[in-house]
């Protein structure tokens, strides 16, 4: 099974560096993560902390928006467009079972996404250690933010794969991925902060919202990474109103664990029992 598996993964990932996808999603993470950065590291000194926490601050808003938005442009066509190309029925004759089809894939796409976030991350940190302003928490809250990073990213990779399971045209998928990153990313936010302004202190604030930045894998990410970093560097929002009322950072680990193997579980279904 490990052959075959690896064999998928294999042929997928060839497919990405011919579409260059691979590069072009490392390019984008490292755009952003070096002008973010370096825009965002003028405070320090005020601060009394280094650039490289500084960094894993701006670069965790950062990545609430982009890991999801590359995680599902990278996973939204992976089934839906090898119906539309027709080699879907051609897939399934080969001596592979529709889980290690689904496993395969999602294992090279998974190492496509690691490789952008571990070019913008490490380029960002190697910037910051050779200009002398890092520390070991700094490194351990990047290694922290690494690691939410890739467990939001493999989240909604296997979001987008239910995704393009059920929709029956790359275009279809496309658009409800967009109305997915949409509503998770930045529609529940907006809400939840006007919810916590419209309750003031009440049920909402001290029952409904804890539940919710655990059980959404955005917030769960924010609450993992950021807690763990000085009240004042972290930046306005929704990771700023959250401080005092979220849980522990524990259950946002439990959550960011559970969503990938839940999401890839729905998606494994949806394929089992969908039409060629």
């Amino acid at each position: 099974m490990i052959a075959r598996l690896a064999a998928i993964a294999g042929a997928e990932l060839r497919i990405a560096a011919r579409n260059r996808w691979i590069i072009l999603a490392a390019l984008v993470m490292v755009a952003f993560s070096l002008i973010l950065t370096l825009a965002g590291s003028a405070p320090t000194g005020t601060l009394g902390v280094d650039r490289l926490t500084l960094a894993v601050s701006s670069l965790a808003t950062l990545s609430v928006y982009l890991v999801p938005l590359i995680a599902l442009a990278l996973s939204y066509e992976a089934f839906a467009g090898e119906r539309e190309r027709g080699t879907m029925p051609l897939l399934l004759t080969y001596p592979v079972s529709r889980f290690e089809i689904i496993a395969g894939k999602f294992v090279a796409q998974f190492l496509t996404l690691a490789a952008a976030v571990a070019a913008g991350y490490g380029l960002t940190a190697l910037a910051l250690w050779l200009s002398g302003d890092t520390s070991p928490a700094g490194f351990g809250h990047l290694g922290r933010l690494t690691f939410g990073a890739l467990a939001l990213g493999a989240t909604f990779i296997a979001i987008g794969f239910a995704i393009s399971v059920a929709a029956r045209a790359p275009a279809i998928a496309a658009g409800i991925a967009v109305a997915v990153w949409l509503v998770a990313v930045v529609l529940l936010d907006i809400a939840l902060l006007g919810a916590l302004v419209a309750d003031n202190g009440g049920v909402f604030t001290k029952t409904v919202f804890p539940l919710v930045m655990v059980v959404s894998p955005t917030d769960a990410f924010r609450l993992l990474t950021l807690a763990p970093l000085d009240p004042e560097i972290v930046e306005a929002g929704i990771g700023g109103a959250s401080r005092g009322l979220a849980p522990s950072p524990d259950a946002a680990l439990v959550s960011l664990l559970a969503w990938p193997v839940a999401a890839l579980a729905l998606a494994g279904l949806l394929f089992r029992r969908a039409e060629p």
